[in-house]
Protein backbone atom coordinates (compact mmCIF):
# COMPACT_ATOMS: atom_id res chain seq x y z
CA UNK A 1 0.00 0.00 0.00
CA UNK A 2 1.26 3.46 -0.65
CA UNK A 3 2.66 5.65 2.23
CA UNK A 4 0.48 8.24 2.02
CA UNK A 5 -2.46 6.05 2.03
CA UNK A 6 -1.50 4.23 4.93
CA UNK A 7 -3.39 4.67 8.35
CA UNK A 8 -2.53 3.14 11.33
CA UNK A 9 -4.42 0.47 13.14
CA UNK A 10 -5.39 -0.05 15.96
CA UNK A 11 -4.07 -1.92 18.45
CA UNK A 12 -5.03 -5.71 18.85
CA UNK A 13 -8.48 -6.74 20.68
CA UNK A 14 -10.58 -9.29 22.41
CA UNK A 15 -13.01 -11.06 19.96
CA UNK A 16 -16.33 -9.60 20.58
CA UNK A 17 -18.84 -12.70 21.27
CA UNK A 18 -20.53 -13.95 18.53
CA UNK A 19 -24.20 -12.68 19.05
CA UNK A 20 -22.69 -9.52 18.57
CA UNK A 21 -21.83 -10.09 15.25
CA UNK A 22 -25.38 -10.66 14.21
CA UNK A 23 -26.37 -7.79 16.01
CA UNK A 24 -24.35 -5.58 14.23
CA UNK A 25 -25.71 -6.60 11.29
CA UNK A 26 -28.89 -5.02 12.34
CA UNK A 27 -28.56 -1.76 11.47
CA UNK A 28 -27.84 -2.99 7.93
CA UNK A 29 -31.22 -4.88 8.00
CA UNK A 30 -33.22 -2.13 9.48
CA UNK A 31 -32.08 0.56 6.87
CA UNK A 32 -32.96 -1.83 4.05
CA UNK A 33 -36.25 -2.24 4.97
CA UNK A 34 -36.75 1.22 4.29
CA UNK A 35 -35.02 1.04 0.97
CA UNK A 36 -37.89 -0.83 -0.55
CA UNK A 37 -40.42 -0.50 1.72
CA UNK A 38 -42.27 2.30 -0.49
CA UNK A 39 -42.12 -0.04 -3.73
CA UNK A 40 -45.77 -1.89 -2.91
CA UNK A 41 -46.90 1.87 -2.48
CA UNK A 42 -46.58 3.45 -5.55
CA UNK A 43 -49.31 2.63 -7.22
CA UNK A 44 -51.36 4.22 -4.68
CA UNK A 45 -49.27 7.13 -4.96
CA UNK A 46 -49.65 6.57 -8.88
CA UNK A 47 -53.63 6.72 -8.78
CA UNK A 48 -52.99 9.88 -6.30
CA UNK A 49 -51.07 12.07 -7.75
CA UNK A 50 -51.07 10.77 -11.97
CA UNK A 51 -47.57 10.17 -12.61
CA UNK A 52 -46.22 7.62 -15.45
CA UNK A 53 -43.83 4.80 -15.52
CA UNK A 54 -41.07 6.95 -16.54
CA UNK A 55 -41.42 8.97 -13.69
CA UNK A 56 -41.64 6.06 -11.73
CA UNK A 57 -38.44 5.06 -12.56
CA UNK A 58 -37.04 8.73 -11.85
CA UNK A 59 -38.38 8.31 -8.24
CA UNK A 60 -36.61 5.08 -7.65
CA UNK A 61 -33.35 6.88 -9.63
CA UNK A 62 -33.39 9.58 -6.74
CA UNK A 63 -32.86 7.15 -4.31
CA UNK A 64 -29.81 5.34 -6.32
CA UNK A 65 -28.70 8.98 -6.94
CA UNK A 66 -28.76 9.97 -3.01
CA UNK A 67 -26.58 6.48 -2.36
CA UNK A 68 -24.10 7.21 -4.85
CA UNK A 69 -23.58 10.45 -3.65
CA UNK A 70 -23.04 9.29 0.55
CA UNK A 71 -20.81 6.72 -0.86
CA UNK A 72 -18.27 9.08 -2.70
CA UNK A 73 -18.55 10.15 1.14
CA UNK A 74 -19.65 7.69 3.66
CA UNK A 75 -16.69 5.32 3.05
CA UNK A 76 -13.80 7.64 3.49
CA UNK A 77 -15.31 9.41 6.05
CA UNK A 78 -15.80 5.88 8.50
CA UNK A 79 -12.44 4.71 8.27
CA UNK A 80 -10.94 8.30 9.25
CA UNK A 81 -13.63 9.30 11.61
CA UNK A 82 -15.07 6.13 12.78
CA UNK A 83 -18.14 3.51 11.92
CA UNK A 84 -19.95 5.31 14.37
CA UNK A 85 -19.90 8.26 13.51
CA UNK A 86 -21.63 8.30 10.21
CA UNK A 87 -24.12 5.70 11.30
CA UNK A 88 -25.75 7.40 13.79
CA UNK A 89 -26.26 10.48 11.45
CA UNK A 90 -27.33 8.12 8.79
CA UNK A 91 -29.86 6.52 10.63
CA UNK A 92 -31.21 9.99 11.48
CA UNK A 93 -31.79 10.69 7.95
CA UNK A 94 -33.48 7.42 7.75
CA UNK A 95 -36.22 8.33 10.16
CA UNK A 96 -36.25 11.49 8.76
CA UNK A 97 -37.20 9.76 5.30
CA UNK A 98 -40.19 7.61 6.97
CA UNK A 99 -41.43 11.03 8.04
CA UNK A 100 -41.40 12.52 4.71
CA UNK A 101 -42.70 9.13 3.28
CA UNK A 102 -45.81 8.95 5.79
CA UNK A 103 -46.83 12.15 4.84
CA UNK A 104 -45.97 12.85 1.07
CA UNK A 105 -48.54 15.16 -1.03
CA UNK A 106 -46.66 15.27 -3.97
CA UNK A 107 -44.16 13.81 -6.14
CA UNK A 108 -41.49 16.01 -5.44
CA UNK A 109 -41.98 14.53 -1.43
CA UNK A 110 -41.62 11.09 -2.47
CA UNK A 111 -38.13 12.72 -4.75
CA UNK A 112 -37.16 13.75 -1.00
CA UNK A 113 -37.67 11.14 0.57
CA UNK A 114 -35.98 8.19 -1.97
CA UNK A 115 -33.37 10.91 -1.86
CA UNK A 116 -32.65 10.72 2.28
CA UNK A 117 -33.21 7.27 2.01
CA UNK A 118 -30.21 6.48 -0.75
CA UNK A 119 -28.31 8.66 1.44
CA UNK A 120 -28.42 6.86 4.81
CA UNK A 121 -28.47 3.37 2.74
CA UNK A 122 -25.24 4.30 1.08
CA UNK A 123 -23.85 5.38 4.71
CA UNK A 124 -24.98 1.99 5.98
CA UNK A 125 -23.38 -0.33 2.71
CA UNK A 126 -20.02 1.29 3.77
CA UNK A 127 -19.59 1.82 7.42
CA UNK A 128 -22.34 -0.30 8.72
CA UNK A 129 -21.25 -3.28 6.90
CA UNK A 130 -17.39 -2.55 7.65
CA UNK A 131 -18.32 -2.26 11.06
CA UNK A 132 -19.74 -6.30 11.18
CA UNK A 133 -16.41 -6.72 9.65
CA UNK A 134 -14.42 -4.97 12.64
CA UNK A 135 -16.84 -7.04 15.31
CA UNK A 136 -15.39 -9.99 13.74
CA UNK A 137 -11.94 -9.35 13.67
CA UNK A 138 -9.68 -11.19 10.72
CA UNK A 139 -10.17 -14.27 12.33
CA UNK A 140 -14.07 -14.33 11.28
CA UNK A 141 -13.91 -12.62 8.05
CA UNK A 142 -15.98 -15.10 5.77
CA UNK A 143 -19.24 -14.53 8.27
CA UNK A 144 -18.60 -11.01 8.38
CA UNK A 145 -19.25 -10.66 4.69
CA UNK A 146 -21.85 -13.45 4.49
CA UNK A 147 -23.89 -12.10 7.44
CA UNK A 148 -23.15 -8.40 6.00
CA UNK A 149 -24.56 -9.07 3.02
CA UNK A 150 -27.28 -11.09 3.95
CA UNK A 151 -28.80 -8.40 5.92
CA UNK A 152 -28.61 -6.59 3.44
CA UNK A 153 -30.93 -8.51 0.84
CA UNK A 154 -32.89 -9.83 4.04
CA UNK A 155 -33.56 -5.94 4.73
CA UNK A 156 -34.66 -4.94 0.95
CA UNK A 157 -37.08 -8.15 0.66
CA UNK A 158 -38.48 -7.49 4.02
CA UNK A 159 -39.41 -4.03 3.60
CA UNK A 160 -41.81 -4.57 0.86
CA UNK A 161 -43.63 -7.41 1.88
CA UNK A 162 -44.19 -4.99 5.32
CA UNK A 163 -45.77 -2.65 3.32
CA UNK A 164 -47.80 -4.80 1.41
CA UNK A 165 -49.17 -6.77 3.84
CA UNK A 166 -49.39 -3.46 6.43
CA UNK A 167 -51.08 -1.01 3.80
CA UNK A 168 -53.90 -4.01 2.76
CA UNK A 169 -54.64 -4.77 6.77
CA UNK A 170 -54.26 -2.19 9.02
CA UNK A 171 -55.45 1.96 8.36
CA UNK A 172 -53.16 4.37 6.62
CA UNK A 173 -52.07 1.95 3.79
CA UNK A 174 -48.98 4.84 3.04
CA UNK A 175 -48.45 5.81 6.69
CA UNK A 176 -48.20 2.30 8.81
CA UNK A 177 -45.19 0.79 7.30
CA UNK A 178 -43.54 3.61 8.02
CA UNK A 179 -44.58 4.08 11.82
CA UNK A 180 -43.15 0.49 11.84
CA UNK A 181 -40.24 1.31 10.46
CA UNK A 182 -39.37 4.39 12.61
CA UNK A 183 -39.64 1.35 15.72
CA UNK A 184 -37.01 -0.56 13.49
CA UNK A 185 -35.21 1.81 13.26
CA UNK A 186 -34.71 3.13 16.47
CA UNK A 187 -33.48 -0.07 17.67
CA UNK A 188 -30.63 0.06 15.56
CA UNK A 189 -29.68 3.29 16.91
CA UNK A 190 -29.46 1.72 20.19
CA UNK A 191 -27.23 -1.46 18.73
CA UNK A 192 -24.99 1.18 16.85
CA UNK A 193 -25.02 2.93 20.84
CA UNK A 194 -23.48 -0.10 22.39
CA UNK A 195 -21.58 -1.88 19.32
CA UNK A 196 -18.11 -3.38 20.43
CA UNK A 197 -16.68 -1.08 17.99
CA UNK A 198 -12.69 -0.43 17.94
CA UNK A 199 -11.56 2.81 18.50
CA UNK A 200 -10.58 4.76 14.93
CA UNK A 201 -6.74 5.47 14.63
CA UNK A 202 -6.41 9.24 14.38
CA UNK A 203 -6.82 10.91 10.76
CA UNK A 204 -3.48 11.82 9.23
CA UNK A 205 -2.59 15.56 9.10
CA UNK A 206 -4.61 16.99 5.86
CA UNK A 207 -7.02 13.80 5.48
CA UNK A 208 -9.74 14.63 3.32
CA UNK A 209 -12.77 13.27 1.83
CA UNK A 210 -12.11 11.54 -1.98
CA UNK A 211 -13.77 9.21 -4.44
CA UNK A 212 -13.93 5.73 -2.90
CA UNK A 213 -11.18 3.22 -4.07
CA UNK A 214 -9.23 0.13 -3.05
CA UNK A 215 -5.47 -0.46 -2.60
CA UNK A 216 -3.57 -1.29 -5.83
CA UNK A 217 -3.06 -5.20 -5.29
CA UNK A 218 -7.14 -5.32 -4.68
CA UNK A 219 -8.16 -3.53 -7.94
CA UNK A 220 -8.70 -6.62 -9.99
CA UNK A 221 -10.72 -8.56 -7.30
CA UNK A 222 -12.92 -5.40 -6.83
CA UNK A 223 -13.20 -5.65 -10.65
CA UNK A 224 -14.58 -9.02 -10.54
CA UNK A 225 -17.02 -8.77 -8.08
CA UNK A 226 -18.38 -6.08 -10.24
CA UNK A 227 -18.42 -7.74 -12.97
CA UNK A 228 -21.07 -9.83 -11.30
CA UNK A 229 -22.74 -8.08 -8.70
CA UNK A 230 -23.04 -5.25 -11.12
CA UNK A 231 -25.73 -6.88 -13.61
CA UNK A 232 -27.32 -8.28 -10.66
CA UNK A 233 -28.28 -6.06 -8.61
CA UNK A 234 -29.25 -3.82 -11.82
CA UNK A 235 -31.78 -6.85 -12.59
CA UNK A 236 -33.06 -6.77 -9.06
CA UNK A 237 -33.59 -3.14 -9.54
CA UNK A 238 -35.77 -3.72 -12.75
CA UNK A 239 -38.05 -6.37 -11.09
CA UNK A 240 -38.88 -3.42 -7.83
CA UNK A 241 -38.96 -0.56 -9.91
CA UNK A 242 -41.42 -2.17 -13.22
CA UNK A 243 -42.51 -5.49 -11.41
CA UNK A 244 -45.83 -4.35 -9.73
CA UNK A 245 -46.58 -3.12 -13.51
CA UNK A 246 -45.86 -6.36 -14.87
CA UNK A 247 -47.91 -8.13 -11.99
CA UNK A 248 -50.37 -5.85 -13.00
CA UNK A 249 -50.70 -6.14 -16.53
CA UNK A 250 -50.20 -10.61 -16.53
CA UNK A 251 -52.83 -11.07 -13.28
CA UNK A 252 -54.72 -8.21 -13.58
CA UNK A 253 -54.52 -7.11 -10.24
CA UNK A 254 -52.99 -4.01 -8.24
CA UNK A 255 -52.50 -6.08 -4.96
CA UNK A 256 -49.64 -4.50 -2.87
CA UNK A 257 -49.31 -7.50 -1.04
CA UNK A 258 -49.20 -9.99 -4.23
CA UNK A 259 -45.91 -7.42 -5.33
CA UNK A 260 -44.46 -7.06 -1.54
CA UNK A 261 -44.73 -11.27 -1.77
CA UNK A 262 -42.35 -11.44 -5.09
CA UNK A 263 -40.15 -8.51 -3.44
CA UNK A 264 -39.66 -10.83 -0.38
CA UNK A 265 -39.38 -13.90 -2.58
CA UNK A 266 -36.69 -12.46 -4.51
CA UNK A 267 -34.35 -11.02 -1.93
CA UNK A 268 -35.13 -14.31 0.49
CA UNK A 269 -33.49 -16.12 -2.68
CA UNK A 270 -30.70 -13.42 -2.68
CA UNK A 271 -30.01 -14.35 1.46
CA UNK A 272 -30.68 -17.92 1.38
CA UNK A 273 -28.43 -18.34 -1.58
CA UNK A 274 -25.66 -16.64 0.20
CA UNK A 275 -25.93 -19.12 3.35
CA UNK A 276 -26.15 -22.22 0.77
CA UNK A 277 -23.09 -21.31 -1.27
CA UNK A 278 -20.63 -19.62 1.80
CA UNK A 279 -18.32 -22.68 1.52
CA UNK A 280 -17.66 -22.69 -2.20
CA UNK A 281 -14.59 -20.75 -3.62
CA UNK A 282 -15.25 -17.46 -4.42
CA UNK A 283 -14.72 -17.61 -7.92
CA UNK A 284 -17.36 -20.45 -8.60
CA UNK A 285 -19.74 -18.06 -6.47
CA UNK A 286 -19.26 -15.44 -8.81
CA UNK A 287 -19.57 -17.52 -12.12
CA UNK A 288 -22.79 -19.24 -10.71
CA UNK A 289 -24.19 -15.40 -9.65
CA UNK A 290 -23.45 -14.57 -13.44
CA UNK A 291 -25.61 -17.58 -14.81
CA UNK A 292 -28.72 -17.05 -12.29
CA UNK A 293 -28.40 -13.07 -13.47
CA UNK A 294 -28.24 -14.33 -17.29
CA UNK A 295 -31.17 -17.03 -16.66
CA UNK A 296 -33.14 -14.41 -14.97
CA UNK A 297 -33.61 -12.39 -17.95
CA UNK A 298 -34.09 -14.76 -19.86
CA UNK A 299 -37.36 -16.16 -18.20
CA UNK A 300 -38.12 -12.14 -17.67
CA UNK A 301 -38.51 -11.99 -21.75
CA UNK A 302 -40.46 -15.11 -22.06
CA UNK A 303 -43.05 -13.33 -18.58
CA UNK A 304 -43.20 -10.69 -20.86
CA UNK A 305 -44.26 -12.25 -24.30
CA UNK A 306 -45.96 -15.27 -23.09
CA UNK A 307 -47.99 -13.40 -20.05
CA UNK A 308 -46.27 -15.75 -18.09
CA UNK A 309 -46.62 -15.63 -14.54
CA UNK A 310 -44.75 -18.71 -13.63
CA UNK A 311 -42.18 -16.93 -15.62
CA UNK A 312 -41.67 -13.80 -13.96
CA UNK A 313 -41.44 -15.48 -10.78
CA UNK A 314 -38.86 -17.44 -11.86
CA UNK A 315 -37.27 -14.13 -13.24
CA UNK A 316 -37.44 -12.88 -9.87
CA UNK A 317 -36.07 -15.38 -8.10
CA UNK A 318 -32.58 -15.83 -10.47
CA UNK A 319 -32.35 -12.26 -10.07
CA UNK A 320 -31.86 -12.60 -6.55
CA UNK A 321 -29.85 -15.36 -6.76
CA UNK A 322 -27.66 -13.78 -8.85
CA UNK A 323 -27.42 -10.46 -6.89
CA UNK A 324 -26.80 -12.48 -3.78
CA UNK A 325 -23.82 -14.59 -5.35
CA UNK A 326 -22.31 -11.89 -7.04
CA UNK A 327 -22.68 -9.32 -3.51
CA UNK A 328 -21.01 -12.52 -1.31
CA UNK A 329 -18.37 -13.70 -3.78
CA UNK A 330 -17.46 -9.50 -4.64
CA UNK A 331 -17.42 -8.63 -0.33
CA UNK A 332 -15.54 -11.74 0.53
CA UNK A 333 -12.73 -10.91 -1.86
CA UNK A 334 -12.39 -7.61 -0.28
CA UNK A 335 -12.74 -9.00 3.22
CA UNK A 336 -10.52 -10.86 2.70
CA UNK A 337 -7.77 -8.80 1.22
CA UNK A 338 -8.29 -4.91 1.99
CA UNK A 339 -6.88 -4.09 5.57
CA UNK A 340 -9.50 -2.69 7.95
CA UNK A 341 -8.17 0.96 7.42
CA UNK A 342 -9.36 0.67 3.82
CA UNK A 343 -12.62 -1.65 4.22
CA UNK A 344 -15.32 0.55 4.43
CA UNK A 345 -14.11 2.77 1.49
CA UNK A 346 -13.66 -0.27 -0.39
CA UNK A 347 -17.73 -1.28 0.21
CA UNK A 348 -18.38 2.25 -0.65
CA UNK A 349 -16.32 1.28 -4.23
CA UNK A 350 -17.75 -1.83 -4.63
CA UNK A 351 -21.47 -0.39 -4.26
CA UNK A 352 -21.12 2.58 -6.28
CA UNK A 353 -19.97 0.37 -9.22
CA UNK A 354 -23.05 -1.60 -8.29
CA UNK A 355 -25.54 0.56 -8.07
CA UNK A 356 -24.61 2.85 -11.11
CA UNK A 357 -26.18 1.17 -13.43
CA UNK A 358 -28.70 -0.05 -11.19
CA UNK A 359 -29.91 3.52 -11.54
CA UNK A 360 -29.40 4.74 -15.21
CA UNK A 361 -30.71 1.27 -16.77
CA UNK A 362 -34.30 0.90 -15.36
CA UNK A 363 -34.96 4.44 -15.65
CA UNK A 364 -34.24 4.36 -19.56
CA UNK A 365 -36.03 1.15 -19.93
CA UNK A 366 -38.66 2.88 -17.70
CA UNK A 367 -39.18 5.59 -20.64
CA UNK A 368 -38.29 3.21 -23.45
CA UNK A 369 -41.57 1.37 -22.44
CA UNK A 370 -43.80 4.36 -21.97
CA UNK A 371 -42.69 5.10 -25.97
CA UNK A 372 -42.74 1.92 -27.76
CA UNK A 373 -44.55 -0.50 -24.87
CA UNK A 374 -43.08 -2.82 -21.94
CA UNK A 375 -42.99 -5.88 -23.99
CA UNK A 376 -40.34 -3.70 -25.90
CA UNK A 377 -38.43 -2.85 -23.01
CA UNK A 378 -38.08 -5.49 -21.01
CA UNK A 379 -36.95 -7.49 -23.98
CA UNK A 380 -34.27 -4.70 -25.22
CA UNK A 381 -33.01 -4.62 -21.02
CA UNK A 382 -33.17 -8.28 -21.05
CA UNK A 383 -30.79 -9.04 -23.95
CA UNK A 384 -28.55 -6.14 -22.56
CA UNK A 385 -28.00 -7.39 -19.09
CA UNK A 386 -27.86 -11.03 -20.05
CA UNK A 387 -24.81 -10.23 -22.42
CA UNK A 388 -23.36 -8.19 -19.42
CA UNK A 389 -23.99 -10.63 -16.96
CA UNK A 390 -22.15 -13.60 -19.35
CA UNK A 391 -19.46 -11.67 -19.81
CA UNK A 392 -19.01 -10.84 -16.41
CA UNK A 393 -18.93 -14.73 -15.57
CA UNK A 394 -16.70 -15.33 -18.15
CA UNK A 395 -13.62 -12.42 -17.09
CA UNK A 396 -14.13 -14.56 -13.73
CA UNK A 397 -13.49 -17.98 -15.31
CA UNK A 398 -11.07 -16.65 -17.55
CA UNK A 399 -9.16 -14.93 -14.62
CA UNK A 400 -9.29 -18.22 -12.09
CA UNK A 401 -7.85 -20.17 -15.25
CA UNK A 402 -4.58 -17.83 -15.24
CA UNK A 403 -4.13 -18.17 -11.76
CA UNK A 404 -4.45 -21.89 -11.44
Amino acid sequence: MPRSLALPQAPPRAAAPTRWIWLAAWPVTAVFVLSNAATPLYVLWQRELGFSRGTLTVIFACYIAGLLGSLLVSGVAADRLGRRRVLLPALGLALAACAVFATAPSVAALVVARLFTGVAVGAVVSAGMAAVSDVAGPGRARLAALLASSAMVFGAGLGPLLAGVLSETLPGPTVTVFAVEAVLLATAVLAVLRMPLPRPAAPRAGARVRVPRVPRDSRTRLALGLAVFAPGITATSFVLSLGPSLLSGLLGTASRTVAGALAFAMFLTATAVQFAVQRLARPTILAWGAAGTAASMAALVAAVHAASVPALVAAALLAGAGQGMGQLGGLSLLNAHVPPGRLAEANAAFNVGGYLPAGILPVAVGYLSDATGLATGATVFGAVLASVAVAGGAAVLATRRRTA
